[in-house]
């Protein structure tokens, strides 16, 4: 089911009556049994999967607490010795450990199996002596993820360490917790929202509210113009330039296919989440954002701070925090102020953190080897960055740089892009050796003659007809005019509002005439790429 499609509305329509109608009084069952009944259109053979993350991770919650109950309570037992609370504090935090280490275990092992198995069992296969054939009963065929289930994995995880590290009450009825975790917004692109901000949000009533279901609207709108009139238009284009032989591509053509490639990224994955956010809005809930003009960003730290920011926060907070902070990292970080200086002695964990966080999170995109070398690019070029700061700030003082100007800060904004790019490249580029080609060809080749294959598709682009093309650059052109007003902290929607009739309507027609002829000429499949993730 596409989020832009009959069904899919008729969906919200009928689920929207009847919560603010019907079921007004139990507005969390009607939202639980709406959201299953969306997660059983897209295979209710997966139902089991979510029903054991979504339980085990639940009773496994109330298991930590029971242990700090009972470690309470014997902990302040008449006659008890320091001796005594020692080893009963020792054995709390042990069975803790256990609790969580295997709830960890069963969670990510469900989420590996489906997304690395068959890749595994093909690395071994290209490896072994003899070719494959041995492994091919080990390969399941059709293998394909579960709606959501990195979301929802990693957003039960997450409420597990905060239940782990006493951040947050567990919560004892199953059913509500279920609905944390099959909230139907979610499922399709995230955000990884946090159980302490969702929960009140979830059960409590709410009543219509104009303003907000308007400004709902609005956000899916011009969430469908970014997947629809940009990404589902470009990614036919883009895949004739990366997907075949790439040999003959000059310069000029690659960085084109790259540039588009990153508008493609940015539309399909913020395009969705501004629509899931906007479903959300719809019935008074507000999950957590996860974009905030990232291609503004002035540093690549920056970037991922608003690029896919749930993701981003849930890394810094179970992995990045956890790792850096042990008792390990902690002597390294001694040792290296003591030896070198104060400075690597405070950046060099973080900047191993940095590294670890971004080469879980290319694998989390997939198996392939693409995926680890993009994320290790992001961490080491993070790393670096914060390595060499210093350096930086002796550079631009001995060059008399103003660093708060207006000229630095848009040249900072250029260079984070083109490091982004850069990464772009190894994202998108399947394959070390086409990767590396293409790399040599955009600085070797800068030439603007076409070749044949780049007259093919400059052919097949165009047969698409020019009007597709102006309808990507008036898309474009919204959008980058959209990120400007935001990014200088603009209501976008009170804008809209005090614009005289006719200029409002003339632009929300604009907008509707952009995504309804997007979507009748789109190229993709209509669906999110981050679904496969």
């Amino acid at each position: 089911m596409q989020l832009f499609s009959i069904q899919f509305f008729l969906f919200v329509v009928i689920l929207f009556i009847l919560y603010y109608t019907v079921l007004k009084k139990v507005q969390w069952v009607c939202l639980l049994a709406g959201s299953l009944v969306f997660f059983c259109m897209f295979g209710v053979q997966n139902l089991i999967y979510i029903l054991i993350t979504s339980f085990s991770i639940w009773l496994g919650a109330k298991g930590l607490d029971a242990i700090v109950q009972k470690y309470n309570q014997d902990r302040k037992r008449e006659g008890i010795t320091k001796e005594e609370k020692k080893a009963l504090k020792a054995q709390h935090l042990k069975k803790k450990r256990i609790v969580l280490i295997l709830l960890l275990l069963l969670n990510f092992g469900i989420l590996g199996y489906f997304k690395y198995w068959n890749g595994i069992v093909d690395a071994i296969a290209g490896v072994a002596s003899g070719g494959g054939s041995v492994y091919t009963q080990f390969h399941l065929a059709g293998l394909l993820l579960p709606l959501g289930i990195s979301f929802y994995t990693f957003q039960s995880i997450g409420y597990l360490a905060d239940v782990y590290n006493k951040k947050v009450e567990p919560e004892k009825n199953y059913l509500k917790f279920l609905l944390f975790v099959c909230y139907f917004p979610q499922l399709l692109q995230g955000p990884i929202n946090r159980f302490s901000k969702m929960a009140s949000q979830l059960f409590e009533r709410h009543t219509i509210d104009a303003e907000r279901c308007g400004r709902a609207l609005l956000l899916f709108a011009y969430g469908a113009l970014k997947k629809y009139a940009i990404a589902e238009l470009l990614v036919g284009n883009i895949s004739m330039i990366f997907d075949y032989s790439v040999k003959d591509l000059s310069g000029p053509m690659i960085v084109f296919g790259i540039l588009m490639y990153a508008a493609q990224l940015y539309g399909d994955f913020s395009g969705g989440i501004d629509m899931v956010l906007a479903v959300s809005e719809l019935f008074g809930i507000e999950m957590m954002p996860n974009f905030r003009q990232p291609y503004f960003a002035t540093s690549l730290a920056d970037f991922w701070r608003r690029w896919h920011i749930s993701l981003g926060a849930w890394m810094r907070d179970y992995v990045f925090y956890p790792f850096a902070l042990t008792k390990p990292m902690q002597r390294f970080s001694k040792f290296c102020g003591k030896k070198l200086n104060k400075h690597l002695g405070r950046v060099l964990p973080a900047a191993l953190a940095n590294i670890l966080v971004f080469a879980l999170v290319g694998i989390w995109h997939g198996a392939a080897s693409n995926f680890l070398l993009w994320g290790l690019y992001n961490g080491i070029v993070i790393a670096i960055s914060d390595v060499l700061r210093p350096v930086f700030e002796k550079w631009n003082v001995a060059l008399h740089i103003n660093t708060k100007s207006k000229g630095f800060h848009v040249f900072r904004i250029i260079r984070t892009f083109i490091i982004v790019m850069i990464g772009w490249y190894i994202d998108r580029i399947e394959g070390f050796d086409k990767l590396v080609l293409c790399f040599k060809n955009t600085f070797a080749h800068p030439d603007f003659q076409l070749t044949t294959v780049q007259l093919f598709i400059t052919k097949q682009y165009l047969k698409t007809s020019e009007l597709l093309l102006l309808v990507i650059i008036l898309a474009l052109i919204i959008v980058f005019i959209t990120s400007i007003l935001k990014e200088n902290n603009v209501d976008v929607w009170e804008l809209l509002h005090r614009a005289p009739a006719p200029c409002r309507i003339g632009i929300y027609l604009v907008m509707g005439i952009l995504i309804l002829f997007a979507v009748s000429y789109a190229n993709g499949s209509g669906g999110f790429l981050y679904a496969n993730f």
